[in-house]
């Protein structure tokens, strides 16, 4: 069975909504869209934007959630071919997970999953190497409720916002995580990709 990893951006209060721009989703009046991006910019120059590439450039599959899927539909087909993501988001099988969409979706190589969600992304699983879910804050706590998530590749901004959807909202099953991966750039961003552990254990600080 193939990997499946998430990649999130997200502040410091676990926020995830609406990072790339004012428009990209005002669900719950959301007012603090576009909040990753004078942060991103101030890491130009830096490697972040070709750590995200890498990271990225080894998927054989791109998993979304509904409204990512539109963003993405409206925006990577036509996008300008001296972006690295356009020939590589454009090329690879799309899996679309959505009880709202029906029919044929607008982006070549996208497909809607049909039946158990789990059983379905099992299936993707077992068809792929390396599975790449971005953004779809719905999805991935419905994909870390079932344990298909292996890897979490976290961006994390220094942000305070204080609402807007979380990247670990509640419902969020309890595990252990191994870091194996931690990078801070110029802007204070953490780049943090954590593998799971199994489950927590407990005990008593202070106690041998």
């Amino acid at each position: 069975m193939g990997t499946l990893i998430v990649t999130e951006f997200m502040t410091l209060d676990g926020v995830g909504q609406a990072g790339g721009g004012p428009d990209e989703d005002r669900e719950g009046g959301f007012v603090h869209g576009g909040w990753m991006a004078p942060l991103a910019d101030r890491d130009t120059g830096s490697d972040a934007d070709d750590v995200i590439f890498e990271e990225a450039s080894h998927m054989d599959a791109l998993l979304l959630g509904r409204k990512t899927y539109d963003i993405f539909a409206d925006f990577w087909p036509n996008a300008p071919e001296e972006i690295p993501f356009t020939t590589l988001l454009n090329g690879v099988p799309k899996y679309v997970a959505s009880r709202t969409l029906a029919g044929a979706l607008t982006w070549p190589g996208a497909t809607l999953l049909d039946g158990d969600l789990a059983q379905s992304v099992a299936a993707v699983k077992e068809r792929h190497e390396e599975v790449h879910v971005i953004g779809s804050l719905d999805l991935v706590q419905s994909l870390l409720g079932f344990g298909l998530v292996d890897r979490l590749n976290l961006w994390m901004f220094p942000l305070l916002l204080g609402s807007g959807k979380k990247i670990f909202a509640g419902g969020t099953v309890p595990a252990a995580l191994h870091l194996t991966e931690s990078v801070t750039y110029p802007s204070g961003t953490l780049h943090l990709t954590y593998e799971f552990a199994g489950v927590p254990t407990y005990g008593t600080v202070g106690e041998s």
